[in-house]
């Protein structure tokens, strides 16, 4: 049997139709029976629509494929937008017909251009997040800086990018200001540390090491704990720098005290001026370096220490020195007091120990001040009474002139004494005014005190009355010496006019009373019987006998100190 040609003549090439009756061709000449044949070709059929299935099964899960990516790429669009969160230049694809795979290749690049938006966010948030990062490191003081950044990539818009730039701008400005307050700290501490003349650098690195000035500005640590020690350690200097300027205040008054107590010369004091130059400034004003330095004060102690050796030798001199003070001012006020037995007691105090130099001195100190303010109060009285002894002096000095027949001749200098006459008549006629002036202040005085006011040892008063007595007595004796004249000039009138002749003047009966004012004698028959005369300090004296006494006197228990 020939062979069949199995190709299609028209096609030109093998077919299912051209193999199928190849197929019945060899069935012929096999011959193969009819259900045989029947049964191959619906296995023949079978195996076909299988290998159909296959391929729409293949074909099905190919589209739902690209469905499943077209549709990934779309959420991935509206997800890329979301999280960049503003309307950007790329926009979904409008083209939502043709196939699959169109519209894939459609959406393809406006997800590019995504991606390349959303990588150049991460980038800017990771910066900037660092940079927050770093920052809030420094403050807190945590080595966390330059550590892995975490983005939120869920929402990477420009408004969230714009908060964490605010956030950022408040951290460097906090930064800076953390800066500038250490820097200012660090100051404090270098300019403390050389007034109390103290390492800087041991200070400032025990707080932390950074502070240096050899490791730079950026790299300060501005932590909370950094700042926290810095004030403390501020803090603690200052408290050192006040104790310590107050101890130099106290050598520096002691130093005075004892230099003006025992007269040290300015070349003596002057070695100590740096000492002394701040007894009075507060803890502000100290400045210079070395001003409060440990070795500067042991300097003034041992020199406190050596004059206050030096004061214990040279105490009976110093004490006299200021009983000395107490009877000048006791002698200006013209208050008279016992100093023989004043001195006498304190050489005695001196001698036996008893009592602390510093007490003794302390204590006539407080008897000086007593003593000023005494005198204080008695200075209204002193100076009035001055001006009326004085007053009294010209007013003896003008009967003097009134007693003197030759005043109006014209010898040399008469004029002279003539205004001086007319000024004294003036000052004569304000006595009786300034007497009861000084009465009435001197009552005064005595009943604020409940002392009787003494003027050296005699009670004003009294002397007042005295005189106020005697300047009476004398004006009732000046009224019959100038009515005595006034008869005699009568009666030699009427001799003349009876037996044309002028008599001689008889003598006046008695001579006038001498009243020389209060330094004059001050009266008889039991009075004060005193004189009153002027020492070189200006203060007045009196003694019993009418000789002046320049010796002052202090009471007895003048220094009362408990042993």
């Amino acid at each position: 049997m020939t062979e069949v040609d199995v190709q299609n003549p028209l096609l030109g090439e093998t077919t299912c139709s051209s193999l199928l009756l190849q197929l019945q061709i060899i069935w012929d000449e096999v011959g193969e029976s009819d259900e045989e044949r029947d049964k191959m070709l619906l296995q023949l059929e079978q195996e076909c629509l299988n290998v159909y299935k296959r391929k729409v099964e293949h074909a099905a899960k190919s589209k739902a494929r690209l469905l499943q990516a077209l549709a990934d790429a779309k959420l991935e669009f509206s997800t890329l937008l979301a999280s960049l969160g503003d309307k950007s230049s790329v926009s979904i694809p409008e083209k939502t017909k043709g196939n699959i795979k169109e519209q894939l290749a459609d959406i393809a690049p406006a997800l590019e251009k995504l991606w390349k938006q959303k990588d150049e966010r991460i980038k800017k948030f990771t910066d900037v997040q660092a940079q927050i990062q770093n920052i809030c490191g420094e403050i807190s003081g945590s080595n966390e800086q330059g550590g892995s950044v975490v983005v939120d990539e869920s929402n990477l818009s420009l408004k969230k990018l714009e908060e964490f730039h605010d956030h950022l701008q408040e951290l460097q400005k906090e930064k800076s200001q953390r800066l500038n307050k250490v820097l200012e700290l660090v100051s404090i501490v270098h300019d403390i540390c050389a007034v109390l003349g103290i390492d800087f650098y041991s200070t400032i690195t025990d707080v932390h090491p950074s502070l240096t000035d050899a490791n730079g500005v950026k790299s300060k640590s501005i932590s909370n704990d950094t700042l926290a020690r810095l004030a403390k350690t501020v803090l603690a200097l200052t408290k050192a720098k006040e104790q310590r300027l107050q101890k130099l205040q106290e050598l520096a008054a002691q130093l005075t005290d004892l230099w003006n107590l025992m007269d040290t010369p300015e070349d003596e004091r002057s070695l100590f001026d740096h000492v002394t130059c701040n007894m009075s400034a507060s803890v502000d004003k100290v400045t210079a370096p070395g001003a409060l330095a440990l070795d500067l004060i042991e300097q003034a102690e041992v020199e406190v220490e050596r004059l206050d050796q030096l004061k214990a030798s040279r105490m009976k001199e110093i004490a006299l020195k200021r009983q000395g003070e107490l009877e000048d001012i006791f002698a200006r006020a013209h208050i008279e007091i016992d100093t023989l037995t004043a001195r006498e007691k304190i050489m005695a105090l001196i001698d036996s120990g008893s009592v602390e130099p510093s007490e003794l001195l302390a204590d006539m100190d407080a008897q000086i001040i007593k003593a000023k303010e005494e005198a204080l109060s008695r200075k209204d009285i002193l100076d009035k009474v001055d001006k009326w002894m004085s007053a009294c002096e010209e007013e003896s000095w003008l009967e003097d002139y009134n007693r003197d027949d030759n005043r109006y001749s014209g010898s040399r200098g008469a004029h002279l004494n003539l205004k001086r006459a007319e000024k004294a008549r003036i000052l004569v006629s304000k006595i009786p005014v300034l007497v009861d002036t000084l009465v009435a202040k001197t009552r005064t005085w005595e009943e604020e005190h409940g002392l009787t006011f003494a003027y050296d040892g005699v009670p004003l008063l009294a002397m007042l009355d005295e005189y106020s007595v005697l300047r009476h007595e004398r004006e009732e004796e000046k009224k019959r010496m100038r009515d005595q004249k006034k008869f005699h000039e009568q009666l030699n009138t009427e001799q003349e006019a009876m037996f044309g002749s002028k008599p001689s003047p008889a003598r006046p009966l008695s001579s006038s009373k001498k009243m020389g004012g209060p330094r004059g004698n001050m009266g008889s028959n039991g009075g004060l019987n005193r004189r009153l005369s002027m020492n070189q300090n200006g203060g007045r004296s009196v003694s019993k006998d009418g000789k002046r006494d320049m010796r002052p006197v202090a009471p007895v228990n003048y220094v009362a100190i408990s042993n």
